[in-house]
């Protein structure tokens, strides 16, 4: 009886994590900066909220484009590769096999063990061991373009959201420096979450999300002051 693989890896979330993070990130970067800049021009509290509210919406739908559109052309790419070794198993079997062989071999097996090992993986499933180990695709980690449009809008609309309530509930002089620290909160468990999730270091990533964070921030709240100082 065959035994089952019951690890779980985390390069099955490669692809929904980093749409998520990516959109979360977006959202609360790009919103927190419009809203910096806008209040910092000296903009009313009615249109600033105008402001983020229609940069949460058109955020939204440009990542779920983006995404769509990006892992759309990727997916082409693995289709193409797979229709082409499917044509190359069809027309010089032997040729793939002694390819697939030569790939194990170049592992570590020895000849006779890695013709074998080729021999018994291409009679259960050819293209998916030529996939696998010549192309280097997988079930976990193939491209999926609407589930990363979807998650990267969904996410970018509740990393937007973040920020915009918070200049919601502010008004006058304080909106700008509560977006900034609340954003900048709101980026560094970002980052801490996304490595936990991800098994990488959660100092290093959040520190890298704030900084980005707050460079951005920084930037437009500077060019909100310069255009506002000369309308």
């Amino acid at each position: 009886m065959g035994r089952v693989h019951l690890e779980r890896h985390r390069t099955e979330r490669s692809g929904w994590l980093r749409a998520g993070v990516l959109g979360a990130n977006d959202g609360i970067v790009s919103t927190a900066s419009l809203l910096i800049g806008v209040a910092s021009a000296g903009a009313a509290h009615a249109d600033l909220i105008l402001a983020g509210a229609a940069g949460l919406a058109a955020g939204a739908m440009s990542m779920a484009a983006g995404e769509f559109v990006s892992v759309s052309s990727q997916r082409d790419v693995e289709n193409s590769e797979l229709e082409r070794e499917r044509a190359e198993l069809s027309a010089k079997p032997e040729f793939e096999h002694a390819e697939l062989a030569a790939i194990y071999e170049a592992r570590g097996l020895a000849p006779a063990l890695a013709k074998e090992v080729a021999q018994q993986l291409m009679a259960r499933d050819a293209l998916g061991a030529h996939a696998h180990d010549e192309l280097g695709l997988s079930a976990a980690t193939a491209a999926r373009p609407l589930q990363a449009a979807v998650t990267s809008a969904l996410a970018f609309a509740v990393g937007a959201a973040l920020p915009l309530a918070t200049s919601w509930w502010s008004s006058g002089a304080l909106v700008v420096p509560a977006v900034a620290l609340t954003s900048l909160l709101f980026l560094l468990g970002l980052g801490g979450l996304a490595a936990q999730v991800g098994g990488a270091p959660v100092l290093r990533a959040a520190a890298r999300v704030g900084f980005f964070g707050a460079l951005a921030m920084a930037v437009t709240a500077a060019v909100g002051a310069v255009f506002g100082a000369l309308a």
